[in-house]
């Protein structure tokens, strides 16, 4: 009498269910970097935060900090979200150039930077709802030409340099002031793309889900 047939255990692995990308970011420049390499973030949940340099505080310690504080802000409200977030500071030695928001705060941040080098560092931080983590901030040097009034005053008048970090845009018409770049020409824009992708890919995260290879 024939026995009944065995039914074998499935040995297929089961494929891991990949946590959704959160950007801690508003901002578009870092969301058209990550664009770039392929990545796109199922949502873009910016952390409402003062990011006012504490008394003393070097600018390194200013771009990990607020980017951490990022992190964990949006990983509170998408706790099972893998979340990615940057703080970008332009510095000139010890001092932390601000946002420029006024044509004047442009005017003056292009007045110290011209002729000198500055340095361009943006702090990473990823948060995965496992709850590990993982930071660094990557450097970038410049050196902008000297420029002369009627250049600071082109620059402000086009209005490109509101809004952003050290009062210029690298991406725009400020590339004509860089005389010298040493690092990640990204990183300068808002978002390092080499190291972003090393954490992420650290994590799990697939950055060529289209040959299967991450």
């Amino acid at each position: 009498m024939a026995g009944t047939p065995r039914v074998q255990a499935s040995h297929v692995p089961v494929p891991l269910v990949q946590p959704p990308l959160v950007l801690a970011s508003a901002s578009p420049r870092r969301r058209d970097l990550l664009a770039q390499i392929g990545i796109v973030p199922a949502e873009i949940r910016a952390a409402d935060l003062d990011e006012t340099p504490l008394k003393s505080e070097l600018p390194r310690s200013l771009a990990a900090r607020l980017s951490l504080a990022k992190a964990e802000a949006v990983a509170r409200q998408s706790p099972a979200a893998l979340v990615l977030a940057a703080d970008t500071v332009v510095a000139l030695g010890r001092r932390i150039l601000p946002k420029a928001e006024t044509d004047a705060e442009v005017r003056q941040c292009l007045g110290l930077l011209s002729g000198r080098r500055h340095r361009v560092l943006t702090g990473l931080c990823l948060i995965h709802p496992d709850g590990r983590r993982a930071a660094r901030v990557v450097e970038t040097i410049l050196r902008f030409k000297r420029l002369d009034e009627a250049e600071i005053a082109a620059y402000v008048g086009c209005g490109e340099g509101r809004g952003k970090a050290g009062g210029y845009a690298i991406q725009g018409r400020a590339a004509m002031f860089v005389a010298w770049l040493g690092g990640s020409y990204s990183n300068v824009v808002g978002l390092p793309l080499a190291e972003t992708a090393q954490l992420l890919g650290g994590f799990g995260y697939p950055l060529w889900p289209e040959t299967g290879y991450s």
